[in-house]
């Protein structure tokens, strides 16, 4: 009984873990991690409007913060955050065969083929992290799979996504 207690509990873990987003990321091996302390967000580029830009930049914060970095004026690290989004269109096709007609459901009849489309937006986060000394991009991480038609769903994953965007910061010493 302990042994299938086990396997259920590992296998709801498992499904848990799946995450809606695409997320990824890529760094300087040069850079030297470590020695940075100290961060500030830049959004010059950020185009969104004042509630969502609340939601990522105080999100933001909140995992830098966590990673053990602190707002400064005179940063190691400047962080620039962009946003995006494009327009996604879902083809559905349906193709009954045999499931209408003589025969208890199966067996000779006529189906329908249905097609139909979906469109909808996808929005996408992307986080560089420059070195404030050189200039140089030393990280970069990059979420798409925002529900940007659905207000709701877009409050729930704007936090999810800028958690999984860095959990990949810094590299090599994931969790």
């Amino acid at each position: 009984m302990k042994k299938y207690i086990f396997i259920l509990l590992a296998a709801s873990l498992g499904l848990s873990s799946c995450s809606p987003f695409k997320v990824r990321s890529d760094y300087a091996q040069t850079a030297n991690f470590t020695s940075y302390k100290t961060y500030k967000i830049r959004i010059d580029d950020l185009k969104l409007n004042d509630i969502d830009k609340d939601r990522i930049l105080n999100e933001l914060s909140k995992q830098l913060q966590m990673k053990g970095l602190q707002a400064g004026e005179n940063p190691d690290l400047i962080v620039n955050v962009k946003a995006n989004h494009k327009k996604i269109t879902d083809i559905n096709n349906t193709n009954p065969y045999g499931m209408w007609g003589w025969g208890g459901g199966f067996g000779w009849g006529i189906g329908m083929n249905r097609t139909w489309t979906t469109n909808y937006n996808e929005g996408a986060l992307i986080i560089d992290l420059v070195d404030a000394r050189s200039q140089k991009l030393v990280w970069q991480g990059i979420g798409s799979g925002i529900s940007v038609d659905r207000p709701k769903a877009k409050q729930k994953q704007i936090p999810q996504i800028l958690a999984e965007i860095m959990a990949n910061y810094p590299p090599g010493m994931k969790k």
